[in-house]
Parts: C-alpha cells; sequence; structure tokens
C-alpha cells in the first residue's frame, strides 16, 4: 500500500536555499506527499497597492517547501518526481514588475543610466473549476480570462559540494527553472548530489508565458501532491529532465541564454541517443528536425531554456522503465481514492 505523508510547514518552516537545511520530512521511495507552498511574495502582497519592495523582507523571498529527503537515494543516482496535482489555494494571484528585474528593464548586471520601469503590482482572480485567471489592466478597464495552467516555478534538489543555492538561481540541481512544463502531469528527474536527495518546491505559477518576461508570472500559493522515487543503476544525468505523456524534454540553466540553449539541445542529444542506440549525429539530426525549444525564464540570475521531443520519434523505448506511467497511476490512484 503506498504511504502518504503531509508536509504543510509554518511560515518559520519554509526554505530559502537549496542545500544547507536538514530535511523537514523524510519518506521511503514510492510515497505521496501531500504539500501546500506560499507564493514568491511571501503571501505579504495582497493588493495592488502592497508594493513588494516596501512589504517583503529582503532577501526572503520565493519561499520553498522541504528539504524533503527520501531515503536510499544516493550521490549518482535521479530523483524521480511526478507531479500529480498542483492547484492554487487561493482564490488570486499576484504579478508585479520589480525595479532592476526583468528581461526589458535595466538590471544590476545589464547597467543603464536611465531609471528601471515602474514598480507596479496586478492582482490575478483565479477561478479553479472553471479554469481560468482573469487579467484586469490597471490604467484601463480592459478585462480577458486566461486560461488555468498551474505549475511549480521552483524545484529542485540540494547541489554538489556543499553548496547552498538561494531559490531564485536555477542552475544543475533545478531550482527557479520557471518552465510550465512542470506542471501536473509530469515527472521530473533529478541527479541526485546528497544522500536523500533533498528535494524541494515552491514558487507556484497559475499561468506563466514563455520566458516569464517581466519576471513574474501569476504568483500563487498551491496545494501540490507529488509521487516519488528512485532510480538506480542508469546513467547519471547532468541536468534536470522531465517528462509527460507526449514529450522528452531536457533542461539548461546558465548565462548567456544561447549557452542555456545549448546546454540544454546537447543534453536532448545524448538522451535521445540513449533511448535510440543510435550515434551522436544521427540524434543530433532527428532533434534538429522534430524537437521544440520553449524558453524557462530570461530575468532569473541564470536564464532556463527547455528541449523537447516527441516521444512519437522513440519507437516505443522505455525511459527508465517505464516509471513516469507507473507514478501517473499512483498519483492518479491516490487521487481519486483520499
Amino acid at each position: 500500500m503506498t504511504e502518504v505523508f503531509p508536509l504543510h510547514p509554518e511560515p518559520d518552516q519554509y526554505s530559502f536555499t537549496f542545500g544547507g537545511k536538514e530535511p523537514l520530512l523524510t519518506v521511503p521511495p514510492g510515497s505521496v506527499v501531500e504539500l501546500s507552498t506560499e507564493d514568491c511574495y511571501g503571501g505579504a502582497v495582497r493588493s495592488v497597492d502592497d508594493l513588494p519592495s516596501v512589504v517583503c523582507k529582503f532577501p526572503f523571498l520565493n519561499p520553498v517547501t522541504g528539504p524533503i529527503a527520501v531515503d536510499g537515494a544516493e550521490p549518482g543516482d535521479i530523483l524521480a518526481v511526478h507531479l500529480a496535482e498542483v492547484r492554487p489555494r487561493r482564490d488570486w494571484a499576484v504579478s508585479s514588475t520589480f525595479p532592476h528585474f526583468g528581461a526589458l528593464t535595466t538590471t544590476h548586471t545589464t547597467a543603464m543610466l536611465h531609471d528601471a520601469l515602474e514598480e507596479r503590482v496586478w492582482m490575478y482572480e483565479l477561478d479553479v473549476e472553471a479554469g481560468t485567471c482573469r487579467f484586469s489592466a490597471r490604467n484601463s478597464d480592459y478585462v480577458v480570462d486566461l486560461p488555468l495552467d498551474p505549475f511549480h516555478g521552483t524545484i529542485g534538489v540540494a547541489p554538489d559540494a556543499f553548496e547552498r543555492i538561494v531559490t531564485v538561481t536555477p542552475s544543475f540541481h533545478g531550482g527557479n527553472m520557471d518552465t510550465p512544463e512542470t506542471r501536473a502531469g509530469s515527472t521530473v528527474y533529478f541527479p541526485v548530489f546528497v544522500d536523500g536527495a533533498h528535494l524541494s518546491l515552491g514558487d507556484g505559477h497559475g499561468r506563466q508565458g514563455e520566458g516569464e518576461v517581466c519576471g513574474t508570472a501569476v504568483e500563487a500559493a498551491m496545494a501540490t501532491t507529488i509521487v516519488v522515487d528512485v532510480i538506480k543503476g542508469s546513467d547519471p544525468i547532468a541536468t534536470p529532465r522531465i517528462e509527460d505523456d507526449r514529450f522528452i524534454m531536457t533542461t539548461g540553466s546558465v548565462k548567456p541564454l544561447e549557452d542555456a540553449f545549448r546546454l540544454s539541445q546537447t543534453e536532448l542529444v545524448r538522451w535521445t541517443q540513449s533511448l535510440t542506440g543510435m550515434d551522436a549525429l544521427d540524434a543530433y539530426q532527428l532533434v534538429s528536425q522534430a524537437g521544440l525549444s520553449p524558453a524557462g525564464n530570461v530575468v532569473d540570475t541564470n536564464y532556463t531554456m527547455v528541449a523537447k521531443l516527441p516521444k512519437t520519434v522513440l519507437h516505443g523505448a522505455s525511459v527508465y522503465d517505464d516509471v513516469h506511467d507507473r507514478l501517473r497511476r499512483t498519483g492518479e490512484e491516490h487521487l481519486r481514492t483520499r
């Protein structure tokens, strides 16, 4: 019987780094974890008058729930995390522009003489049953309902070599990748660097356009159900990978953006090689003609690119002994019977 573990941290239990913190919870492989997360503002922004620079305490932004240790996970293994459900737990969400943050403004590393963009807050109405989030312009009466597409912008494990990495930074451990591909129904694969892996997640997004151009998504607190497992005996992976029912995906989180693109594409070519038995150039050719390249973020301290390949071109190749299908079934059964 599948074991189910709750994890609902108090405000002082949230983490703001990957690495450097003892686990809040330890679970065996195959477990279901039901958890709650706070939004990237720590719940402090609740109206258009709550400017993040005033109501948020820097650098305590982007809290994550965890770490969660998984018994038996060792360096060199792969941690599989299936997102069974990602559901907003409020009927509202927030977005904003920050001074010196975002793709289309001056930043601390893109120095300009002109002032940063205005700091402004937008409140979104969420209707989970209807599957919508409502955008309302601040300086006109323009309103439009956008499709709700919940996911976790930040999800990752403890990094290697005793590092402690702030939650706003994506890298080889995962972290703040801000890719909508980490939605319910996806399984995310992480390289394990420390015993137990130490999984953490947060930064729920009601939806987000590719690239997270203004620097924030529709930021929402989430009620999330995951299923975790450990993959042993497989070739190590360099960066997080993602699988859903239609695609395999790889990530690259570095700067500059073209190197994030190259890293994600290189990892997809290597994964395609291992699944098909082709040599590198044949796999390169297939990925070049059948692949997709959505942007995760172009605003964080590292940028994230995703490379996607449809499973239909893989002739039914088994990915990690079909762990995605198995964890998906476990998650679906739990949601039906809870």
